[in-house]
């Protein structure tokens, strides 16, 4: 090779060898399992090398029907073959099916529907409803609350980690859970657009409102004209062994909020809304809310969730697991609390947990979440069977020691 070749090569590759990366990266915010996970049946998923996992979390409590059940599959392939999305600027029967469907299956049929696309989208509705409808801009929010990470929603989440300044815009006292006297003396003053609370903390730990917190709340906010949002993105759904998490506790909202198992996995959010609101033209809207693949997951899960009974499964597969842990408790020291409702749990220790689930996943094959960095919090599809809790007591009971020094 002559010195011009070597100097011509050299000059055609530097390029390619020095060259910067010219392909995106993803933004990287979410903390992640070391594993990729390509298919779900049921109650489990297999990551990319085949290994099964028992999956306790549902994807943040999203999988409500199970992962790719045959009926789900079935009414999404052919409503994509046939249409797949349009506007909200024609009829769309599908919505006014899932309307009076969902509104015979969760005991509102008086109430009326405003589809959107997701859990944060469906709270800043709620939100913006009930300034409307009061013409004020307080909300009471309950401390340890997540409603979002969106605009008002944000701003009612009490993490200020995830508050960025121009959502803190002073709209929000947050209040204990529980404290009706607290909350009381806020709406006293009388500019309180809205309480917005989980029945059931998701986030915030699995803590639940009790009835006479909730239905002095109710009786709170209609003496001084304040409009009631339950959150029932994460506790709804069936997932506490009722349609509601607040019909445990013997209230009506004036707005309800849904997503997580309302679609199984297709991106899908709704506000219930009491008679009392009056619609006006364009005071809310969306572009994808409500879509047709949307509506047909929504129908789809509402088919399988009254065909299988789901619900009272979550409240029986509930109770086995809470039982479970409380024994578990009583042999184990390091177990603090035990709370939940249907399948919605939360197992408190009094040291951090991460390395303990980082280990179910690894080694036990296993999902399981989290809330702070002491509570493991399970929220599996409605499916789990009797069966696959037994497997998931076991698997925990027997792994414990390792980690707490048993």
């Amino acid at each position: 090779m002559t010195d011009s070749t070597s100097l011509r090569l050299t000059w055609e590759v530097l390029p390619i060898l020095t060259q910067k990366r010219n392909y995106m990266n993803l933004f990287p915010v979410y903390p992640l399992f070391d594993v990729e996970i390509v298919k779900g049946q049921g109650c489990q998923v297999w990551d990319s090398e085949g290994q099964a996992y028992l999956d306790l979390y549902g994807g943040h409590a999203v999988i409500s029907i199970g992962h790719c059940h045959p009926h789900y599959v079935r009414k999404m392939q052919e409503q994509v073959a046939q249409l797949g999305f349009y506007s909200n600027s024609v009829h769309n029967k599908l919505q006014e099916r899932l309307a009076e469907r969902l509104g015979r299956a969760c005991g509102y049929p008086d109430y009326s529907l405003f589809l959107i696309n997701s859990g944060a989208e469906a709270n800043e509705n709620a939100l913006k409803l009930a300034s409307f409808h009061t013409g004020r801009s307080r909300v009471l929010a309950v401390q340890k609350a997540f409603h979002g990470r969106t605009s008002l929603a944000v701003e009612a989440t009490d993490n200020p980690k995830i508050v960025a300044p121009v959502n803190a815009n002073g709209h929000v006292t947050f209040l204990p859970l529980n404290d009706l006297a607290a909350f009381e003396a806020e709406l006293a003053k009388g500019d309180v657009a809205a309480v917005i609370l989980e029945c059931v903390q998701g986030v915030g730990g699995i803590r639940l409102a009790t009835a006479e917190f909730a239905q002095g709340l109710r009786e709170a906010c209609d003496r001084y004209g304040t409009v009631l949002i339950c959150d029932e993105i994460q506790c709804g759904y069936g997932r506490t062994g009722r349609f509601f998490a607040h019909q445990h506790l013997g209230i009506r909202p004036d707005l309800i909020t849904c997503a997580k198992g309302i679609g199984n996995g297709f991106p899908m959010g709704a506000v219930l809304i009491a008679p009392k609101f009056q619609a006006v033209a364009g005071m809310l809207g969306t572009t994808f809310g409500g879509n047709h693949l949307a509506c047909t997951a929504a129908l789809a899960v509402l088919d399988v969730l009254e065909q299988e009974n789901l619900i009272e499964n979550a409240a029986r597969t509930g109770r086995y697991l809470l039982q479970g842990f409380r024994e578990m408790q009583h042999d184990n020291p390091h177990i603090t609390d035990v709370r939940g409702l249907g399948l919605m749990i939360g197992v408190e220790f009094d040291a951090p947990i991460k390395a303990f689930r980082q280990s179910l996943v690894k080694d036990h094959h296993m999902f399981t979440g989290a809330a702070s960095t002491h509570i493991l919090r399970l929220l599996p599809p409605l499916t789990l069977s009797r069966q696959q809790a037994e497997k998931a007591l076991h698997i925990i009971r027997h792994h414990l020691p390792a980690f707490f020094g048993e």
